[in-house]
C-alpha cells in the first residue's frame, strides 16, 4: 500500500509531501490544475522513461520519493530478498528516482542503487494503474491470462505446468539431438557407461582420502614414532635421571621449607600443578605406546589402496578427492542418455513427459473455460449498469497451433458495443473511457484476489453523468474496502464517495505558476463538490446539495 509521496521540482510542482491511507482517495480540481501529476510521479517511480520536460524550469533536477507498506505482500518481499534489496524492516519499501535536467536519473530501491527494469518489475507488484496511459495492463495478453487464472484459481496450476513444460522440452530436445547424432549419441552413452562402471568398481568416497593420506603417514614413520615416544619416556619418567623424579624431589623440599616460611606456599603449589600434569602426560604417552607397531604389511595396503585412487585420478584429470562428484555428474548425464537402455528408454521419458503436460494443461483448460464464462457473464451484467447498456464482455480461449508454456490455449478478452454486434478484441473497439470502466467492473468482481495492493483510476468517469455516475462512485468506494484506490474524477458523484479527498490546484507566485495538493477537511470538501456542481458562482443552495451529497454517501 502507497504509504507517503513526496516531489520537489517535478514539472509545476515545487515541493510536496502527501499521506495516503486505505479507502478510497478522490483527486479533484479545476481543469488544467496538474491532477495528473500524482500519476506521472508515480508512473517514474515505478519505472516508465523520463525526459527532461519533468524538470522544473530553472531547476537542475527533480526529486520523486514514496513509500510502500508491504504488509501481506509476499510476493514484493520475495523479490527484494531475492534481489537484495530488502530494506530493515521486510514490510517497509522505499523507492527514490532523482532526474536531472539533461533527462539522466538514477534510481533506489530501499537505499540501493537499482536499475529502471527492476523499478518497473517491482512496481507491477504494488500498483496498478487504469486509463489511458502507459501503465494500463488490461489489453496485454499474459495480464489477461493472469486475470483470468487468478480468478479461477488456478494460478498455482499454471507456474506447475509451465515447469512441466520446460522439463518436456528439454527432454525433446535432447532426443532430437541425439536422434539426428545416433551414432554420436551412442559412443557418449558407451563411454559414460563405461567410466561409471571403472569408477564405481573402486568404490571411493571423499571421506575415505583424508583417512588413507593420515593412517599412511603414521604408518610410513612408526619405527620413527616408536623410538620417540620410548625416549621421551625416559626422560620424563622411566631414566635414571627422570623428569618425574627430580620435581617431585623439589617438590618435597618445598612441602619441608614451608614449615619455616609460608611464602613459599605459592611456588609449591604451581609445582604440584606441574607433577599431576606430567603425570597425565606420562600416562598418555604409556598409552600411545602400547598402540604403536610395525606393520609393514597395511602400509602395503594402503600404498597400494593410494597408488589406485591416484592413478584413476590421473587418468582423468582431476584430484583424487573429486572422484566421488565426477562419478555423479557421470551417472545424472548418463540417466538423462537412458541409461543402459540408450535411444528407447530416452523416448519413453519424452512420450511420459508430453503425457504429463497434456493431462495437466487439459486440467487447466477446463478450469480457465468454466471460470471464463463466469466472469464473463458477471462483467457483463456490471456494465450494464456503467453507461455500457446493451455491450457485452467475453473471454474467448483460442487454441494453439502448439503447446506452450502457459498452456494449450491463448486468452483473449472481447467486447461488443452492442447486443447484436459480434465481439471482437478489446483492444482493438474499446475506447479509453470504456476500457476504464472495464477496468473498473474487472476490479470489483475479483477483488478478492491478491494483486497489486494500491490501484489507480484515471477518467472512468469520462462520458457519464447522473446515475451511472454514483454507480461508479458507489464500485470504486466498494472496491476501496478491501484494496487502496486513488481516483481523478471530475464528477461530484464519484467525488462524494471518497474516503479521503484531495483538491489539486495552480496558483501564481513569484517563482512562477505551482501546483499543489492538499488535503480537504470536512467543510472544505462541501466546498470543492459545490464547486463541481456549481457554476461560476457557488450558492448556498449548491452548498446544501454538496452537503447531502457527502451526507448520503
Amino acid at each position: 500500500m502507497l504509504l507517503t509521496l513526496t516531489l520537489r521540482n517535478f514539472v509545476i510542482v515545487r515541493e510536496l509531501e502527501l499521506e495516503f491511507t486505505q479507502g478510497l482517495t478522490v483527486l479533484t480540481g479545476e481543469t488544467g490544475a496538474g491532477k495528473s501529476i500524482l500519476i506521472d510521479a508515480l508512473g517514474l517511480l515505478l519505472g516508465d522513461r523520463a525526459d527532461t520536460g519533468v524538470v522544473r524550469h530553472g531547476a537542475e533536477r527533480a526529486e520523486l520519493a514514496a513509500s510502500f507498506s508491504l504488509a501481506g505482500l509476499s510476493s514484493a518481499q520475495d523479490w527484494l530478498a531475492d534481489n537484495e534489496l530488502a530494506g530493515e524492516e521486510a514490510d517497509e519499501l522505499l523507492l527514490r528516482r532523482v532526474i536531472d535536467s539533461h533527462g539522466k536519473s538514477r534510481t533506489w530501491i530501499n537505499g540501493a542503487q537499482a536499475t529502471l527494469a527492476q523499478l518497473k518489475e517491482l512496481g507491477e507488484m504494488l500498483v496498478e494503474i487504469h486509463g489511458q496511459h502507459e501503465h494500463q495492463s488490461l489489453l496485454k495478453t499474459d495480464a489477461q491470462r493472469a486475470l483470468l487464472d487468478g480468478y479461477a484459481g488456478t494460478l498455482l496450476l499454471a507456474r506447475e505446468l509451465a515447469g512441466v513444460f520446460r522439463n518436456w522440452r528439454r527432454l525433446a530436445d535432447e532426443l532430437a539431438s541425439a536422434e539426428s547424432n545416433a551414432e554420436a549419441f551412442e559412443t557418449e552413452r558407451e563411454r559414460l557407461q563405461w567410466q561409471v562402471d571403472e569408477v564405481a568398481a573402486l568404490n571411493f568416497t571423499a571421506a575415505e582420502w583424508p583417512e588413507l593420506q593420515a593412517e599412511h603417514k603414521r604408518l610410513n614413520h612408526a619405527a620413527s614414532l616408536i623410538s620417540g615416544v620410548e625416549a621421551s619416556l625416559s626422560l620424563l619418567a622411566d631414566g635414571d635421571d627422570n623428569c618425574q623424579g627430580t620435581i617431585a624431589s623439589v617438590n618435597t623440599r618445598l612441602i619441608n621449607l614451608a614449615d619455616f616460611d609460608s611464602g613459599v606456599n605459592e611456588a609449591q603449589e604451581l609445582l604440584a600443578g606441574v607433577d599431576a600434569q606430567l603425570a597425565e602426560a606420562v600416562n598418555a604417552l604409556r598409552h600411545y605406546a602400547d598402540r604403536l607397531e610395525l606393520d609393514p604389511e597395511r602400509l602395503q595396503e594402503v600404498e597400494s589402496r593410494m597408488d589406485a585412487v591416484f592413478r584413476m585420478a590421473r587418468k582423468y584429470r582431476i584430484e583424487p578427492e573429486q572422484l566421488p562428484d565426477k562419478l555423479v555428474s557421470w551417472q545424472s548425464r548418463l540417466a538423462e542418455l537412458g541409461g543402459s537402455a540408450g535411444l528407447g528408454a530416452l523416448r519413453k521419458s519424452v512420450a511420459q513427459a508430453e503425457a504429463n503436460y497434456r493431462q495437466q494443461a487439459a486440467t487447466l483448460s477446463a478450469l480457465r473455460a468454466a471460470a471464463a464464462q463466469k466472469l464473463a457473464m458477471a462483467v457483463t451484467d456490471e456494465l450494464q449498469h456503467l453507461a455500457l447498456a446493451g455491450s457485452r464482455f467475453e473471454i474467448a480461449l483460442l487454441p494453439q497451433d502448439k503447446p506452450a508454456v502457459y498452456g494449450l490455449e491463448q486468452i483473449e478478452f472481447r467486447v461488443a458495443n452492442h447486443a447484436a454486434s459480434p465481439a471482437r478484441a478489446m483492444a482493438k473497439i474499446a475506447s479509453g473511457g470504456e476500457l476504464s470502466r472495464i477496468s473498473l467492473a474487472l476490479q470489483v468482481i475479483t477483488s478478492q484476489i491478491a494483486g497489486a495492493p494500491t490501484l489507480i483510476f484515471d477518467e472512468v468517469d469520462v462520458g457519464i453523468g447522473g446515475r451511472v455516475a454514483e454507480i461508479v462512485g458507489r464500485l470504486l468506494a466498494e472496491l476501496g474496502s478491501s484494496r487502496q484506490v486513488l481516483c481523478i474524477t471530475h464528477l461530484p458523484q464519484v467525488a462524494a464517495r471518497g474516503n479521503h479527498h484531495l483538491q489539486v490546484s495552480k496558483a501564481q507566485d513569484s517563482h512562477g505558476v505551482a501546483s499543489q495538493i492538499a488535503a480537504l477537511d470536512a467543510q472544505e470538501r462541501i466546498e470543492e463538490i459545490a464547486r463541481m456542481l456549481g457554476g461560476v458562482e457557488i450558492t448556498e443552495t449548491t452548498r446544501m446539495h454538496a452537503a447531502e451529497m457527502l451526507s448520503g454517501a
